[in-house]
């Protein structure tokens, strides 16, 4: 028999003051030595006012690590006791070997226990989720704690991108959506880590049962969309870094996160969320009268409209004002923003016992998705 899962506790971290829109060059630097034509643009259909990012404005240089800000996350969940299971994610971590999870363990120095680490883009925050919480539900752990952290920043120095494409600066009036492309996605990125503790017992004023977690991957049916340390061939194939020389990792911008725009839009609402939402709608019984919080995780407000309409075709009826999200104040995260963004919400006194809560987490990089459904108590 499966034990219940709570989570107890959640908190966030994130690295320095806020940098607001007009600031971002100061601290990323200007690509070519000017300033970006395209960034206001960007910046005008996803909505982001403010984000943070680990670079000392006064030299560009890290204040601190990826393994560090997870550790700082874990940390602000406060005085927590023992813990059976760490389970970590990130998409880029500060080294390729040791893995990400041993070096938080290392960061945060305690005692011997279970580490995980877990990989890919937006949805790794969830799979660490996912698996303190089938650690605790199997009775494997008593106490597990999962944490997401990102460092975008150090791959969106000027440094590290070619002067922009002409003809795609002028594009982005007509087609905001270009914006997603490598040169442009170093506007819509940013740093941050976020922590949750999972537990087999209620416990503090507020606990939500994790009833279940859902994930699920359309990578069956469907090419890579969004990638790093590799280049997409014709056929839609990747050829990794190991088989490019150093220039060429160079030249070719193999490290820089590109995204298939067209693949995006296409696909990205129906097989991240309508499809697998379907499915969950008739498995799990669920009607949007049930879902006080809808807390999607999407990387600009330009998709907003496309996932309100994704949600009403997999036939649920969730109003905005059930919606939240803090995009606009906190950036996009990646696999933290789930953490980052229920943490606020957590602490805001808003959630009720009896309310129920829907997490919607989607990945463009091989449209994969996830979905957590937690009941206040």
């Amino acid at each position: 028999m499966s034990n219940e899962v709570f989570l107890t506790r959640t908190a966030a971290f994130l690295p320095l003051e806020p940098v607001g829109n007009d600031e971002m060059e100061t601290v990323l630097g200007m690509v070519g030595g000017r300033p970006s034509r395209a960034r206001r643009i960007v910046l005008r259909n996803n909505g982001i006012q403010s984000r943070h990012y680990v670079l000392d404005p006064a030299t560009g240089e890290p204040v601190m690590t990826n393994a560090e800000l997870a550790a700082r996350a874990v940390r602000a969940l406060g005085d927590i006791g023992p813990v059976d299971c760490l389970a970590t994610a990130t998409s880029r971590p500060d080294q390729l070997m040791p893995a990400h999870g041993v070096m938080v363990h290392g960061a945060l120095g305690w005692p011997r226990l279970e580490v995980v680490s877990l990989a890919g883009i937006c949805l790794a925050g969830a799979a660490a989720f996912k698996f303190a919480w089938l650690a605790v539900r199997a009775g494997d752990a008593q106490r597990a704690v999962a944490v997401a952290s990102e460092i975008a920043s150090l791959a969106l120095r000027a440094r590290n991108f070619d002067a922009e494409v002409e003809h795609k600066v002028n594009e982005l009036d007509e087609r905001p959506e270009i914006a997603f492309e490598k040169d442009f996605l170093r506007w819509m990125l940013s740093d941050g880590a976020g922590a949750v503790l999972l537990e087999n017992k209620p416990s503090g004023p507020l606990s939500l049962k994790v009833l279940w977690i859902e994930l699920s991957s359309a990578a069956h049916e469907l090419p890579t969309c969004m990638y790093s340390g590799a280049e997409k061939n014709a056929d839609d194939s990747l050829t990794g870094w190991q088989l490019f020389s150093t220039e060429e990792c160079a030249t070719h911008s193999v490290f820089t996160v590109k995204q298939d725009v067209k693949l995006l839009n296409e696909h990205v609402v129906r097989a991240t969320l309508t499809d697998p939402l379907l499915e969950l709608v008739k498995k799990h019984n669920l009607s949007g009268q049930q879902i006080d919080w809808f807390l999607p995780h999407f990387s600009s407000h330009y998709f907003a409209e496309a996932v309100a309409a994704g949600v009403a075709a997999a036939g649920l009826n969730i109003p905005r004002e059930n919606w939240f999200t803090n995009l606009t104040e906190k950036g996009n995260t990646g696999s933290a923003s789930p953490f980052i963004m229920l943490d606020e919400l957590f602490h805001s006194g808003r959630i009720q016992k009896g309310h129920k809560l829907l997490m919607f987490v989607p990945e463009s990089g091989r449209f994969s998705s996830g979905f957590i459904f937690m009941e206040a108590v």
